[in-house]
């Protein structure tokens, strides 16, 4: 298995976890992406990636109409995507994915959750050299050729497919950039894409012990509780 998978089933998505929240953050990434590419879905790439999310996470469809409909009205909230990053206790890198209408609320949000729980908020981008930026797919694993699809996917920006066993499912990586190329070949080839999104991998990761751990992981739910939280990424094994 490659380091992104590893990285990633660790993580067990913790921002999953609660149904509600989930919506919320969907409902967000719906109202960005018909801001920047429209409601129709075909037109727009990122919208269909978003609603095969939602899918996935079984938000009724009526909900994704709903807000669909909402984002396409005056009365939508203008959601801006800031990036926060800085060091948790024990020198844990720690990235911070946001969408926000109150810029001056989320950051001082974010700050108190640092200062409060042994961390330091730093400066954007200085966590850009730990982590590589990479948009993840995920299609059923079944009658598929894995080494064939990887060197078809080597065209169109793809660099490592993994077998996640117990989803039954293949996990396609790319480059950030490639998100779109690699969208087209995989619908185009007929794959049923049930998973569209983007993940920072961490290059290196720290060990802490089971007690240093625990101060992080408080550190870092914190963050997740947050509703303009959308993403929180981190080097910790």
């Amino acid at each position: 298995m490659g380091r992104a998978f590893e990285y990633r089933k660790a993580r067990k998505f913790k921002r999953w976890g609660q149904m509600s929240k989930t919506f919320t953050k969907i409902g967000k990434e719906i109202a960005m992406a018909v801001k920047s590419g429209g409601p129709d879905p075909h037109a727009n790439g990122r919208l269909r990636a978003v609603i095969q999310n939602a899918k996935a996470a079984n938000m009724p469809k009526d909900n994704v109409e709903r807000a669909i409909k909402k984002a396409s009205s005056k009365d939508q909230e203008d959601y801006k995507e800031i990036t926060y990053e800085g060091y948790g206790p024990h020198g844990i890198a720690i990235v911070i994915e946001t969408a926000t209408d109150n810029h001056n609320r989320t950051v001082a949000n974010i700050r108190s959750y640092f200062n409060k729980l042994g961390g330091s908020l730093g400066t954007q981008g200085m966590l850009d050299f730990m982590f590589d930026r990479k948009c993840v797919f995920r299609i059923p694993a079944e009658g598929v050729d894995i080494e064939e699809l990887e060197f078809e996917l080597i065209d169109v920006g793809g660099d490592e497919v993994d077998l996640d066993e117990e989803a039954s499912e293949l996990v396609i990586y790319g480059e950030f950039t490639a998100f779109g190329a690699i969208q087209k070949f995989l619908e185009e080839k007929g794959y049923d894409i049930r998973q569209a999104e983007f993940e920072r991998i961490p290059n290196d990761t720290k060990e802490l012990s089971e007690e240093e751990a625990a101060e992080v992981d408080k550190l870092i739910e914190r963050i997740e509780e947050d509703d303009d939280v959308q993403s929180v990424y981190h080097n910790m094994r």
